[in-house]
């Protein structure tokens, strides 16, 4: 009989219960950690933004060595080692802040245990991202990365909701110590993953290392359309990634909880009304996962992508000038919190009509025994510039507030949806 939906493929299930339970920790500990640090730090936005910063830093410099060694070793084994580790080091920050209780001390803890963290990040998302096409039929790719955005979407909306629930209820010690077992948790379902592989038996050196890396990017070259995306993408989250990282849990932790109203402020705290923007973009990125996943995958997508990504440069416009009238002038903060989960909706729809399409695409057309490296080259070219966008928001953000950070962010997403809507590499993806 046919295997037609991918959730009767025993390894996917597999690693979609173990991605299940530690993204939901990752959320819970990224809402936690952005509000916290604002917290004991008074509203400083730049310390925020340099914790950030830091964090992807880390990420990004140990993204290489996660694309040698997924293509070197089992990628599986790589997962469940990096989830058990994560665990760990969230569940031993927890001890250490227990012990010291100084609001610097439990600063200095989230950075040093944040940074270690992302580090085995960088290492864990390329075997992650390369698994799919080792366990998953082509035909359907498309569909397994549709359910993982539903995954992600209802995480989204419910994930975010407990983890505004818990911030408030729970003391911050408890929250990270559950964030710590649901690591640990996905490592035990990822040690069950069984799959055809023959790892190298070459031992890994610093020159073999280095010159897996080159072949990576000599393959890259080759492929002009990738590439072409990938240095848009670069500039796409530079402007894009300051506006849910620094400048929302800045609004709601300045804006709206000096507001003396607010909407529906007897029902949502602040920090719930940050959960409510994630469910709205949740509930719309299910919707967009949810229709493609019954649809057949498309050959080229190149243009169609660049045309969202227009789209979502109009949302940013208008949330801007919607922040400078209704905010800045003190007009109706209670109109913004409508108009911002509007362009959540919005966001949150285009944002998985254009990931699931690229990420299916780039499964399809790279080679097996590449896709670690380059994947972790994608990763670092879509994301190197974000620990720069992070600190750079966090100082304008300190020095010329909301505004002045929101108008830069949309023209500069404007202009760089815009140059890949006539670019011909994109058009031939």
């Amino acid at each position: 009989m046919k295997n037609d939906n991918v959730f009767r493929n025993r390894n996917f299930r597999l690693v979609f219960m173990g991605a299940l339970v530690s993204e939901l920790g990752a959320i819970l500990y990224s809402f936690a950690v952005s509000f916290y640090i604002l917290e004991v730090s008074g509203n400083s936005a730049f310390l925020q933004g340099l914790y950030l910063a830091l964090c992807s830093a880390a990420m990004l410099v140990f993204t290489p060595v996660g694309g040698v060694l997924g293509d070197r070793k089992s990628k599986a084994r790589i997962m469940y080692i990096c989830d058990f580790v994560k665990g760990g080091l969230i569940i031993l920050a927890t001890v250490l802040m227990l012990h010291y209780s100084e609001p610097h001390a439990h600063i200095l803890i989230l950075f040093v245990f944040g940074i270690l963290g992302n580090a085995v990040s960088g290492i864990f998302n390329p075997a992650a991202g390369a698994l799919f096409p080792h366990i998953v039929e082509e035909s359907k790719l498309q569909q397994a990365n549709a359910y993982f955005t539903m995954k992600s979407s209802l995480e989204g909306i419910l994930g975010i909701i407990l983890a505004g629930i818990l911030y408030a209820a729970l003391q911050i010690h408890v929250l990270f110590f559950l964030v710590g077992v649901c690591y640990i948790v996905s490592g035990i379902s990822e040690m069950l993953i069984c799959f055809d592989f023959t790892p190298s038996q070459e031992p890994l050196t610093l020159r073999i290392a280095l010159h897996d890396m080159g072949e990576g990017i000599a393959y890259l070259k080759t492929r002009k359309e990738i590439l072409a995306l990938l240095a848009a993408v670069l500039f796409i989250n530079f402007f894009f990634a300051p506006v849910t990282g620094n400048f929302l849990p800045y609004f709601i932790k300045t804006d709206l909880a000096s507001a003396p109203s607010y909407l529906f402020d007897r029902i949502l705290t602040p920090e719930l009304w940050s959960s409510m923007f994630s469910v709205c973009i949740g509930i719309s990125s299910l919707l967009g996962a949810a229709i493609l996943s019954g649809r057949p995958q498309e050959e080229r997508c190149g243009r169609k992508i660049s045309r969202l990504l227009c789209y979502v440069s109009v949302v940013i416009i208008s949330l801007t000038v919607c922040y400078r009238i209704f905010v800045e002038r003190g007009t109706g903060i209670s109109v913004f919190l409508i108009a911002f989960g509007i362009g959540c909706v919005l966001i949150g729809f285009l944002i998985s009509s254009i990931n699931i399409p690229v990420t299916t695409k780039v499964m399809r057309v790279v080679d097996k025994d590449k896709l670690s490296k380059v994947n972790s080259l994608i990763s670092i070219g879509s994301q190197g510039m974000i620990p720069i966008a992070s600190v750079l928001a966090g100082a304008l953000l300190g020095s010329f507030g909301c505004t002045l950070l929101l108008a830069f962010c949309s023209l500069g997403f404007s202009a760089t949806a815009l140059s890949l809507l006539f670019s011909r590499q994109v058009r031939d993806l």
